[in-house]
């Protein structure tokens, strides 16, 4: 069972970023944090590293039921989805699959909402 969900776009990094933010937008998803991965290592370790974003993105009504379901699932949240560039030129953009982080936490109310979840992320993914 894979951990994300991914898709190769046709699309230059900078588009590619704007276009998957726009699609989580669609779904209810903001993006609460973004990780510019390599900015971070050029300046922290001084290392040359391809365009990655990590996007912290949440649903806040799908925070908030699970919140309501599971007080310290805030550990598992926000939802990442990285946009890279591959060495080849090609964007990959990936979202973590809720049903497989949340395979550890027995709670049956949780696990239907990660595939709630899941199906919001994969339909996202899909129309970028």
């Amino acid at each position: 069972m894979s951990y994300h969900i991914s898709k190769t776009l046709t699309l230059p990094f900078d588009k590619a970023i704007a276009a998957t933010v726009a699609a989580l937008q669609t779904h209810g998803f903001g993006v609460l944090t973004d990780i510019d991965v390599q900015a971070t290592l050029k300046k922290k370790l001084d290392v040359a590293f391809r365009p990655y974003r990590i996007l912290g993105a949440c649903n806040p009504k799908m925070a908030y039921q699970a919140l309501g379901t599971e007080d310290k699932i805030g550990t598992m949240l926000p939802c990442n989805v990285i946009v890279q560039q591959h060495e080849d030129g090609n964007v990959e953009v990936s979202a973590v699959d809720p049903v497989v982080s949340m395979q550890g936490i027995e709670n049956q109310e949780l696990a239907r909402l990660a595939g709630t979840v899941r199906e919001m992320l994969r339909q996202t993914i899909s129309e970028i």
